[in-house]
């Protein structure tokens, strides 16, 4: 037995369908991490505050200038969070609206909304937690490739479930202990609400890498789509002679 390629032609994609900038991808990617970066900063900061309020003998007791040195670092950490993302957040709106934008021109009607929510969907409040899903949902199906002749049509999206999960989570969670440290009073209430606000720097680490892992994943599909064709090349087998 020996295996050969399907070289049966393929239908062609509507015309201009480019490929997706691997550049734009880069700089949102690097947006990205450094958002997680200064997530590990606060945490460090988190730790040696919390550290300062416990003191050397467990007790919740501090001295001031060591306490005020710490919160003024948590602060720090707090405000590099804010400036960084930002623009972090800006250029991802930047790709994932290209994005839409090319798996568009791949496959028109795949998609349920017009190419205006890919910026729109994350600007209106408690529809923002839902409705740059549904986009992203639109564009990985749009961006998949259709089996060959003979194949099962799987789509499996779970890097973008992943991500989305994350996201929602890490948001809800951010603004609960948000909440909670804006309301503390005690040297155990701020101990506490430092201790939340870690747990969800965690989180936003880990839906950082999601969003990363996801951006790459999809821009990788669709230029594969734009390049190969509407469908997956097929492995044949045919018996020797």
């Amino acid at each position: 037995m020996s295996e050969s390629t399907d070289l049966r032609p393929r239908p062609l994609l509507p015309s201009g369908a480019p490929a997706s900038s691997r550049a734009l991808l880069a700089v949102a990617a690097g947006g990205l991490a450094l958002v997680a970066l200064c997530d590990v900063f606060s945490l460090f900061a988190g730790f040696r505050l919390r550290a300062v309020i416990d003191g050397d003998g467990g007790f919740v007791t501090a001295p001031q200038q060591e306490l005020d040195a710490a919160a003024s670092l948590y602060e720090t950490a707090g405000r590099f969070q804010v400036m960084v993302y930002l623009p972090a957040a800006i250029v991802f709106v930047v790709w994932f609206f290209r994005m839409r934008r090319n798996t568009g021109l791949l496959t028109p009607d795949r998609f349920r909304n017009g190419p205006g929510w890919a910026i729109g969907a994350w600007l209106i409040p408690l529809v923002n937690l839902w409705m740059p899903y549904r986009v992203a949902f639109d564009m990985w199906g749009a961006a998949t490739q259709l089996p060959a002749e003979g194949e099962t049509h799987r789509t499996r999206a779970w890097p973008l479930n992943l991500w989305w999960a994350l996201f929602v989570f890490s948001v809800l969670f951010n603004r609960y202990a948000g909440q909670k440290y804006q309301n503390a009073e005690t040297l155990t209430e701020i101990k506490d609400a430092v201790g939340q606000y870690m747990a969800a720097d965690v989180v936003h680490i880990a839906a950082a890498a999601a969003a990363i892992h996801f951006a790459v994943r999809l821009t990788a599909m669709q230029r594969r789509k734009a390049i190969e064709g509407l469908y997956r090349p097929a492995v044949v087998k045919a018996t020797s002679a």
